[in-house]
């Protein structure tokens, strides 16, 4: 790497910290299976726990904790989020809250996924609360995915436009604590949280215990 690609890096950590850059991220594991057959019934067990989000809370280890509620802000059984859900994230040793809301959900025959953006908590919870809750701005995104291609069955977690909210309205009284928290914690935790859920969803950790 040269003395200038060093710079142009630094100089884009700084703006990123800032909140006025941006980072794409993605997350992936994959299992095949010996036949189609059974890779079909696995990507079926990879859709419903994709849609399961409250059984994420669930994994091995350190991890999350994540929460459905309804487009009302009711907690939720449900096993599969609807457009304009929300899901609370709540980060290992932490009491912080964190909200993104459900802006996008597909199902094909081979693939399935839900996309989510940060956002405020459900009205009905904070009717006077317009910040955005959640350490990246509004404008990121995350996808939780799954597919699958022959006999293989993959799962992602693709992250979009991760920026630092820290900046403005949306930031609230977060600022300092959302720059904490997505350059310290969540830096830290970020792909060890998505690498454990993406390994969940295409069923790694069953065949590891096998």
């Amino acid at each position: 790497m040269s003395i200038k690609d060093i710079f142009n890096k630094v100089k884009k950590e700084a703006k990123v910290l800032q909140g006025e850059e941006t980072k794409d991220k993605l997350y992936q594991n994959e299992n095949t299976y010996p036949s189609k057959e059974e890779a079909i019934a696995a990507f079926e067990r990879s859709r419903q726990k994709l849609f399961n989000v409250n059984d994420w809370t669930k994994l091995s280890g350190v991890n999350s904790t994540f929460e459905l509620y309804d487009n009302r802000g009711r907690h939720t059984t449900s096993l599969k989020p609807e457009h304009g859900y929300y899901m609370k994230i709540i980060l290992p040793a932490s009491t912080i809250e964190n909200w993104v809301q459900v802006t996008d959900i597909r199902e094909e025959e081979n693939l399935a996924e839900f996309t989510v953006h940060p956002s405020e908590k459900p009205k009905e919870m904070a009717a006077d609360e317009a910040e955005v809750k959640h350490f990246f701005s509004k404008e990121a995104s995350s996808t939780f995915r799954v597919t699958r291609e022959g006999n293989t069955i993959h799962g992602y977690e693709i992250g979009k436009n991760e920026a630092i909210n820290n900046q403005g309205e949306d930031a609230g009284n977060r600022a300092v604590l959302n720059t904490f928290v997505a350059e310290g914690g969540w830096a830290i935790f970020q792909q060890l949280q998505w690498d454990k859920l993406t390994r969940y969803l295409v069923h790694l950790e069953e065949k590891k215990e096998a």
